[in-house]
Order: C-alpha cells, then sequence, then structure tokens
C-alpha cells in the first residue's frame, strides 16, 4: 500500500480474528524515534479491496500537515482490515466476498447462481436463506438466539418481501421501512398479513418472482453487514487494543489519536474495550459517520434503565474528548442501519420507537449526560471540550456516508487531540 500525501506514514494490518504480523507495534513505536510527539491511526469502513483503503488514506491524510500547529510533529498510521461494502453497493463483488469470508465459496458460488437464475421455486428461497446462515457462520448449533440477527432465521418470502420494499422505498418512505421491518422480525407469522397487503397477485407472478430476488440480493448485503459489524468489534478489542498497549510500552511520551469512519468507528471504539489496565496513550477519538447504536456509549439504556450500552463508560477511558461526528444528509445510516440493527436485534436498540434504531453517525451520542453538542462551525471556531463524550453536526460538510474527506474534518481530529 502506497499512501504519498503525508509522512511519515506506517500500515498497520489485521485479518478477521483480529491477528496481524509480528513487529507492527515497533514500527509505530519508529515513528517516536524519529522525532513524533503525536500519531493520527486511520481506519476505513466498509470497503472491498485494498487499493481502495489505500486511496481513502491518501485523500483524509492529506490535509493534515496543513491544520498542524507548532511543537508538534505528527506521524501517520493507516489500519487494513477484511471488509467489503454494505449499502452503496449494488451488484454483489462476489471475488471480495470469498476474499472476507473464508471458507466460504462454495456457498458464495451457490448464491450467486441463485441471483443469477431467479428461480420461481419457493425452496430456492429456502435454500437461499440456509446459504446466508452458512455464509454468516450462524448455521450451526448452539448458537445464542439473541446472537442471531432475526432476518436469518424469519420466514424467507416474509423478509424478502419487506427488503425489496425498503430497497425500493428508499429515502422518502424511512417510516415504511421500519413498519415492514417489524412484521419481518415477528417472523414465520407476519407471513400471512403481508401477502394479503399483497393483493390477489400470485406469490410467484413474474413481477413477484423478480421482486423477491431484489429481496433476496438486499438480504445478502444485509448479512454482509452483519458479518462486518461483529467483525470491526472483534478486530477493534483483539487487535487494535493490545497493539495500543504495547505501543505504550515502547513508546510511552507517543500521543496517540484514533479516527475511524463508519464500521471502522466501531472498530476503534472496541479497541477501547482491549486497552490492557492503566493505558493512557490515547489522546482522543473521532468517529466519522459511525455505524453502530448511538446509545453504545450509555451506562444506562433510555428504554432500560437496568442495561447499558455495549461500550458504556469506556468513553472514560481516553484521555481527552470522544468525538462522533454526524450528519443528517447519511441516507444509509438513516434508512438501512436501522433496518438491519432491528432485524438483528440489537443490543442497544430493542423493541422501540424509530429513534431507538438511529447510528450515532447520524445524530450523534446520545443518552450519556454531560455530552457536549456542537455544529462544525462552532468547533473550527472555539475547539472541543478537554473531556467527555462530543457530537458534532458535520452536516454542512458530509453529503452523504462515505463524505468524509475534508479539511474541515481534519481539523476536528486536530481539535480533539489539541494539535491543531
Amino acid at each position: 500500500m502506497t499512501v504519498t500525501s503525508v509522512e511519515p506514514y506506517r500500515e498497520v494490518d489485521f485479518d478477521k480474528d483480529g491477528d496481524g504480523p509480528p513487529g507492527q507495534a515497533d514500527a509505530l513505536a519508529s515513528l517516536a524515534r524519529r522525532g513524533c510527539t503525536d500519531l493520527v491511526l486511520f481506519t476505513h469502513g466498509w470497503n472491498n479491496s485494498r487499493a481502495v483503503a489505500s486511496g481513502l488514506f491518501d485523500r483524509f491524510l492529506a490535509p493534515f500537515p496543513g491544520v498542524t500547529g507548532g511543537g508538534t510533529r505528527l506521524g501517520y498510521a493507516g489500519l487494513v482490515w477484511p471488509s467489503m461494502m454494505f449499502s452503496d453497493e449494488r451488484v454483489p463483488d462476489y471475488p471480495t466476498l470469498v476474499a472476507v469470508v473464508p471458507g466460504r465459496a462454495a456457498a458464495v458460488a451457490r448464491i450467486e447462481e441463485l441471483l443469477a437464475e431467479e428461480p420461481a421455486d419457493e425452496a430456492a428461497f429456502a435454500e437461499f436463506a440456509g446459504l446466508l446462515r452458512e455464509l454468516t457462520g450462524t448455521a450451526g448449533e448452539g448458537l445464542v438466539a439473541t446472537e442471531v440477527p432475526a432476518f436469518l432465521v424469519a420466514d424467507p418470502l416474509t423478509v424478502y418481501t419487506m427488503f425489496a420494499d425498503a430497497h425500493e422505498a428508499g429515502t422518502a418512505a424511512e417510516a415504511d421501512v421500519h413498519d415492514a421491518a417489524a412484521a419481518a422480525a415477528a417472523g414465520p407469522g407476519a407471513r400471512a398479513g403481508l401477502e394479503a397487503a399483497v393483493g390477489a397477485e400470485s406469490l410467484f407472478g413474474g413481477d413477484r418472482v423478480k421482486r423477491l430476488w431484489r429481496g433476496a440480493k438486499e438480504a445478502l448485503r444485509q448479512a454482509t453487514y452483519f458479518t462486518m459489524k461483529r467483525r470491526a468489534g472483534v478486530v477493534g478489542e483483539r487487535g487494535l487494543g493490545p497493539l495500543l498497549g504495547d505501543l505504550a510500552r515502547r513508546a510511552p511520551e507517543l500521543r496517540v489519536h484514533l479516527v475511524g469512519h463508519s464500521f471502522g468507528a466501531r472498530l476503534v471504539s472496541h479497541g477501547l474495550r482491549g486497552l490492557p489496565p492503566g493505558v493512557r496513550n490515547v489522546k482522543s477519538v473521532t468517529l466519522l459517520q459511525g455505524a453502530f447504536s448511538h446509545y453504545a456509549f450509555a451506562d444506562r439504556l433510555p428504554h432500560d434503565r437496568g442495561r447499558r450500552g455495549s461500550l458504556g463508560g469506556l468513553q472514560g477511558r481516553v484521555d481527552g474528548p470522544l468525538v462522533a461526528c454526524h450528519s443528517h444528509h447519511d441516507t444509509a445510516l438513516r434508512v438501512f442501519y436501522p433496518l438491519a440493527s432491528r432485524l438483528a436485534r440489537d443490543d442497544e436498540s430493542l423493541l422501540g420507537d424509530d429513534r431507538r434504531w438511529w447510528a450515532v453517525g447520524y445524530d450523534g451520542v446520545q443518552a450519556v449526560p454531560g455530552t457536549a453538542a456542537r455544529t462544525l462551525g462552532a468547533v473550527l471556531r472555539d475547539g472541543l471540550p478537554g473531556s467527555g463524550c462530543v457530537s458534532v453536526d458535520a452536516s454542512q460538510v458530509v453529503a452523504e456516508h462515505s463524505d468524509i474527506c475534508h479539511e474541515e474534518l481534519a481539523r476536528v481530529v486536530a481539535r480533539a487531540g489539541r494539535f491543531g
């Protein structure tokens, strides 16, 4: 991988289990030996190749030399992990799917065949559902029910009808998407009502079949979403967290600033969970359009006071602020993230109104007392608090989910890290 916009630059690489090649912590520590005072470590979200990740790193990091204040020398690192696209991908990338889900090549090949042939056969839809369970590793015995997304075990025809509706409705009918999601999550009992709503149309009329297979294709995207979301947490906790602990021992004066986009925001947040006790080298965390629950850092969930978010209180492990940039223009997080969360029985968003399904990249950190809310303009003018959670409305520059390569967002990172 080549990043030409900044120097000195290092690369960090983890596989799906959070394992990486030896010597990565020492490679980062070498930046301190070269005189670097601060390290900006950035990671991508859903991607489909290392080249895409490299291009994103290059563009995002390019403004940093121009926003760094005197007395600071930055080093840079890009963290690469095996992920793939979700809602922005219109045609499944089967070779990439094989690469990022090793050992499932036969299942991917059969999925490709079924989506190409679109057979008008109820058994084919049932087979497709079984292949999705195999692809996601949820086909075996002994899994806890709440660990398996509902859409993988609910009636396939109900689910695929719902996904076809969601795909066609888009942002203009968000409420309808949630209503359909609730019906699908209810399981096989919802099928009769959903089919009644279709009217007298034959279950396997020509248009009906095509719509069902469009819904099946969307279910494939949802399955990759579930797999990548789970993987981001594993890589963060088992890979990044211990790496940062090792780095603290090797270069204790190096100040680390974590930045993650989309699922990468989830990854760096779970890295806080994997930090060894007492490690305080993480001086700021900036989440760009984070694709995980806005309740993740809450000690108590608003709808269930006896439970906490999956990352509850972990912002306290940051020796500085945890900043969540969000945008109301983010269609992926406004429509498809809530849909996926409901169908996955997301731990931070069970059984409630639509607000419970929102992502931190859509409306910022929620249910954490003391969280500051700022506009992007206010941050650039006045700076950020020195600690705690901060939600920054970046809608003025972020026009859609992947629109993060802006000097203004680099300045937010610099303000968070106190090197601007």
